[in-house]
């Protein structure tokens, strides 16, 4: 259960009205809460949170909302919470819920963080080996199915100006891989990609946009099945680090969504009661390293 924060800071602490105390709690349950703050005290909004016991098993979570208030009804026992907000160090702390009690963290201020060091401005090269381009698609509107592309390169140009940087991706369509050799087939097939004419994927950007923190969106054109469309990334950079011979190198996850529609696969068959086969939605995720090039 989770609810609007509806008190104020006091000498004792931050405190619910009579309309959160008077929430019907089971017996063997009770309240926790909080209300997640930056360091002036604005109300962080969207935060996610994450309550588990003393197993360490998720008994709820959620984001705060826009007071940056925290409520849950959880049974009774030992619990630790978890809050996590881009651009902020996380929060962890202990807490203990009583049977029909209301156990309060009060106000939590989350500290900025500092942002992770960009790579040095020259070219790059992504690292295909430990790097993956995934997908995943509805099936029959119930089960997910995944899949990657085992064949691709890239260049990115880190600029000085990290916002003027640019990316240049290409992606071999024939090496899509399901882990089903008869649906691969399909999906090479003149029905979706039909690699025959479109042998490749590409993804040109120039548009690097800083979204606060570690968080980037990346635009560019996206050529698929010989139809290009603008498409942007939702990124998050994670950062540097050194591979086992010592080489630098630089991390980031990538998502997305496309629709095939846009791109003119338009392939579909549909089961009894009309449910779709295939769903038109595709959800791209990419965990990404790069080099510095040779």
């Amino acid at each position: 259960m989770f609810g609007r924060w509806l008190g104020n800071k006091t000498k004792s602490g931050s405190t619910l009205t009579s309309a959160v105390a008077g929430l019907t709690v089971p017996r063997t349950a009770g309240l926790l809460s909080c209300r997640v703050l930056d360091p002036v005290n604005e109300p962080v909004r969207h935060a996610e949170f994450v309550i588990t016991d003393s197993a360490g098993r998720k008994a709820v979570g959620g984001e705060t909302d826009p007071f940056g208030s925290v409520v849950a009804t959880v049974p009774a026992g030992d619990y630790r919470l978890a809050v996590t907000a881009e651009g902020f160090t996380p929060f962890h702390g202990p807490v203990t819920v009583a049977e029909s009690g209301h156990a309060s963290l009060g106000d939590v201020t989350l500290q900025v963080s500092v942002p992770p060091q960009l790579p040095d401005p020259g070219d790059w090269d992504i690292e295909p080996t430990h790097s993956q381009i995934g997908f995943t698609a509805r099936h029959i509107g119930m089960a997910r199915i995944h899949g990657r592309f085992n064949t691709f390169a890239g260049a990115v140009r880190i600029a000085d100006r990290m916002e003027d940087s640019a990316m240049h991706v290409v992606i071999d369509a024939s090496s899509i891989d399901t882990n089903v050799r008869m649906r691969d087939d399909h999906l090479r097939s003149g029905d979706f990609l039909d690699v025959g004419r479109y042998p490749t994927l590409e993804f040109y950007s120039e548009r690097f946009v800083h979204r606060g923190g570690s968080r980037w969106g990346v635009s560019g054109a996206l050529t698929l099945h010989g139809v290009s469309r603008t498409v942007t990334l939702d990124t998050q950079y994670l950062g540097l680090g050194n591979g086992l011979e010592g080489e630098t190198r630089a991390a980031c996850r990538a998502t997305t969504e496309l629709h095939r529609e846009d791109f003119t696969l338009t392939w579909q068959t549909m089961l009894a009661r009309g449910i779709a086969a295939v769903g038109s939605s595709i959800e791209i995720d990419m965990d990404i390293q790069i080099v510095p090039k040779n």
